[in-house]
């Protein structure tokens, strides 16, 4: 059926045209100004909207209302009212006030809050997000909130994201003034978070209890064919993949998210997604959404959406890439170098702001994207290494190196490919190649940080990017502020000159997988935090810790919050993945073991009845084999529950990390070594669970 793109699109929003038609032209001017401006929303103007909501969500066949928000969970989280509000005769009308618009008051006791606030202290408030639309799904309402507790700390992840915005708008127009461009009077940072995704048949995901429990199979040996033959990038849609996203790209659409790319990736079952640019808090938003609806869309079609960064053992694991850049409200791009980027002073100034907060603050960069799922994809050839460092590409690699040795700079210009073939057209190559072992790219007009697994939040990220790049601009205009207009290029030079020197550490452009890389990027003094326990202590460095006070962007208290959540959440997915593990080992692969141990043993005792004086050396062999890989399975299993236990009873919760890190971890993955092997011997119909092939290639 064809769609009307247009007509569906945002259907489900109460986006900027609706509010135009719904509200009064005061009411519409003074809602306008809040979103734009960051002015207070007075309780008359919240009246006029929450009767304008409600209308048009009614129309529309919602009967409630939540307040959508993104506590420290890694999900959303809603309580939905409905809009009836009882007469006194037995009857109700449909009530929405501009309080139940601003304020919410879900319990704050349930959900992680790091310390912040006792079991008892329940009460937590959620805060509307007017720079969010509001959207219908499901016959409700929803209305992005904020999430506080009681005593006014920031419980989830959009309050910090609200604020380092704010730090960055002022920062950013404070430098633009003191370089002459008076006019502007805010910035935007803009994002456009990829997400990668595999889809596995629904039936066999129902059958393995790892996919269950933990979205990553714990155990699996590798079908006979992976991602060798490069067959499945940009590859063709399967049927049931092609309809798959088709209704997704129409949900999505709906409800406003501009899904623009679609794919298939490197692994095989693997897929991606990409939309346009848009507002860092409302790409957050969306990408929320995105991942939900993900998940929603696929139950339809008897699929089941996977977003673990790491499902899969032996293939590549999923990504998203957060594509970062700074808008000003006239709509100019200040990460785009022009046609003249050596000449380019604003572009150079921010350039370097980038490089200088990178290379400073590399640790909480490594921090926003840690987790236990995504260290199995950092540093393994399919992502960026843990060591975070920049690609500028060669044409702003030679420009600062002009500045920093007061050389003159001689552009190249455009240049034309010419692919040889003369029915081709000629097209001008782009100043820069791209660099996907990178964990931080120059892509033309914004920077790529690869790191994010599929399944994050990209509010860390952006939290800690906003914020540094803040840092840097402010210290660049404390040096700048003050210099006469006819002085301001010198100055700038000799600012870019001086941060080139300090910083250009962090810039580089060849292989980011190789050992030669890791080995050089010690001896520059860049940090490599290999694995979550490693890197979440930096969190709570002083200077981490002043960079975030000074900005009002944390506590000192949220920030050790945090620290404790994350650190709590690597060491219980370790254990429920222990625990799921010892379950199917225990449960249903040894008893599969034993049980085709028997049936060969039964096999060549009838074999040996038959024909006399037969040595049945092949089922003696394979008896032999499968009963060490048993006696080894059941050794792996006792030592994997002795350290679990130690791990579990292991009260500090930095220590508590790293035994599960540095014991439990490493006997998952010993355990795993024998089931494995154990399985490629088994007959697929004494399985206790689907094999990888049937996983990857059964769609």
């Amino acid at each position: 059926m064809t769609q009307n793109i247009p007509e569906i699109y945002g259907s489900l929003v109460f986006n900027d045209r609706i509010m135009r038609s719904k509200l009064p032209k005061d009411m519409y001017k003074a809602l306008k100004k809040t979103i734009e401006n960051g002015t207070h929303l007075e309780l008359d103007v919240a009246n006029s909207v929450a009767v304008a909501m409600k209308e048009w969500a009614i129309e529309n066949g919602a009967t409630h209302y939540t307040h959508w928000f993104q506590p420290m969970t890694n999900v959303t989280a809603e309580k939905h009212d409905s809009f009836i509000s009882p007469t006194g005769d037995g009857q109700v009308i449909m009530d929405f006030s501009g309080k139940e618009l601003v304020k919410g008051e879900p319990d704050a006791s349930s959900f992680p809050s790091g310390g912040l606030r006792a079991t008892f202290e329940a009460r937590g408030y959620t805060a509307w997000d007017p720079t969010s639309p509001a959207f219908i799904k499901d016959g409700t309402l929803y209305i992005p909130t904020a999430f506080c507790s009681y005593s006014g700390e920031a419980l989830d992840k959009k309050t910090p994201l609200l604020r380092s915005m704010d730090t960055l708008n002022k920062a950013a127009v404070n430098m633009l003034h003191i370089l002459g461009n008076k006019g502007i009077k805010h910035v935007s940072t803009t994002v456009g978070p990829e997400q990668e995704y595999f889809l596995v048949p629904k039936e066999l995901y129902k059958e393995r209890k790892d996919l269950v429990f933990c979205g990553r199979t714990l155990l699996g040996a590798p079908a006979p064919k992976g991602q060798e033959m490069e067959d499945h990038y940009f590859g063709t849609l399967k049927p049931k993949v092609a309809a798959y996203m088709h209704d997704l790209d129409v949900e999505l659409w709906k409800l406003g998210i501009p899904a623009k790319t679609k794919h298939n990736e490197v692994a095989p079952a693997q897929h991606e997604l990409a939309p346009v640019f848009d507002t860092t808090n409302v790409a957050v938003d969306h990408n929320q959404l995105t991942m939900e609806v993900m998940k929603k869309v696929a139950d339809k079609h008897d699929l089941v959406c996977l977003l673990h960064e790491k499902p899969f053992e032996g293939i590549n694991g999923s990504g998203k890439h957060n594509n970062w850049s700074m808008i000003t409200d006239d709509g100019v791009n200040l990460l785009d170098p022009g046609k003249t980027p050596a000449e380019n002073i604003q572009f150079l100034v921010f350039l370097m702001a980038v490089i200088k907060a990178v290379d400073e603050y590399a640790d909480l960069l490594r921090i926003s994207v840690a987790s236990a799922g995504n260290d199995h994809r950092l540093g393994a050839n399919e992502a960026p290494p843990a060591v975070v460092s920049i690609f500028l590409g060669d044409e702003l690699t030679e420009i600062l190196k002009s500045i920093e040795n007061d050389t003159y700079f001689t552009s190249h210009g455009a240049v034309q490919m010419d692919i040889g073939a003369t029915v081709l057209p000629h097209f001008v190559k782009d100043n820069t190649d791209r660099n996907r072992t990178s964990p931080f790219a120059f892509t033309g007009n914004k920077f790529e940080f690869r790191m994010l697994g599929s399944a994050a939040s990209v509010a860390n990220p952006n939290i800690v990017l906003n914020t540094a790049v803040a840092e840097a601009l402010d210290q660049f205009a404390k040096e700048l502020d003050g210099i006469a207009p006819e002085d301001m290029e010198h100055a700038v030079h000799e600012l870019i000159k001086r941060a080139i020197k300090k910083h250009k550490r962090v810039i580089f452009n060849g292989n980011g997988y190789t050992d030669e890389w890791i080995e050089e990027a010690e001896k520059r003094g860049l940090y490599n935090l290999k694995s979550t326990p490693d890197a979440l202590p930096m969190w709570i460095a002083q200077k981490n810790i002043d960079l975030f006070t000074k900005h009002s962007i944390f506590t000192s208290e949220e920030l050790h919050s945090r620290y404790e959540i994350w650190l709590e959440n690597y060491s219980k997915t370790i254990n429920i993945e222990s625990n799921t593990m010892i379950e199917m080992v225990q449960k249903d692969l040894l008893p599969s073991v034993m049980s085709y141990i028997e049936e060969i043993a039964s096999t060549a005792s009838l074999k040996a009845s038959v024909v006399p004086g037969i040595t049945c050396e092949s089922e003696t062999a394979l008896i032999t084999k499968l009963s060490g890989l048993q006696d080894a399975m059941t050794k792996g299993l006792e030592k994997l529950k002795a350290d679990t236990v130690k791990a579990r009873a292991t009260e500090d919760v930095l220590e508590n990390a790293k035994l599960y890190q540095a014991e439990v971890l490493v006997d998952m993955e010993e355990l795993r070594k024998s089931a494995d092997e154990a399985e490629t011997l088994i007959p697929d119909d004494l399985l206790p669970y689907p094999t990888y092939g049937k996983l990857l290639f059964y769609i």
